[in-house]
């Protein structure tokens, strides 16, 4: 029952935020290593959009319409998402050419991108130790 209560899908969230900010903080630092790589392409993490969508649609339950499937292939008109299913992906940057020899990172975008992950990551490790400290003073004895 706690497990499902709201603080405690919030702190999931974050947790999961705080390693999805890892990865991106992995990605930036590969992009940036490789900056002088001809014909590297460089990578970006993918995640907030997904977990948005998600949210969005477990939001939306007045939009389903049930089916009734008499055999186990049928296919449902919607299967429920659940947020602990959403990843984060790596995608590459094919789109894109800054220089002549193929290779796309462009060093400011990369270190701009950085600084946003730090910030986003000490966000979200002052908002887990708030919540860790509004759990502690509920649980304290009396």
């Amino acid at each position: 029952m706690f497990e499902q209560s709201g603080l405690m899908r919030t702190n999931y969230l974050l947790e999961r935020s705080l390693d999805v900010e890892m990865t991106r903080r992995r990605v930036i630092a590969n992009n940036i290593a490789n900056v002088d790589v001809p014909h590297f392409k460089r990578s970006e993490v993918n995640f907030e959009s997904e977990l948005r969508r998600v949210v969005e649609d477990n939001r939306r339950q007045d939009n389903r319409y049930p089916a009734i499937m008499t055999d186990e292939r049928h296919i449902p008109f919607y299967v429920e998402r659940n947020i602990r299913d959403v990843r984060p992906r790596i995608n590459l940057d094919y789109n894109t050419t800054m220089r002549n020899d193929g290779n796309n990172v462009d060093i400011e975008k990369e270190i701009v991108d950085a600084s946003k992950s730090q910030m986003r990551y000490n966000t979200y490790v002052t908002s887990i130790s708030s919540n860790l400290r509004m759990l502690k003073l509920v649980m304290r004895p009396v």
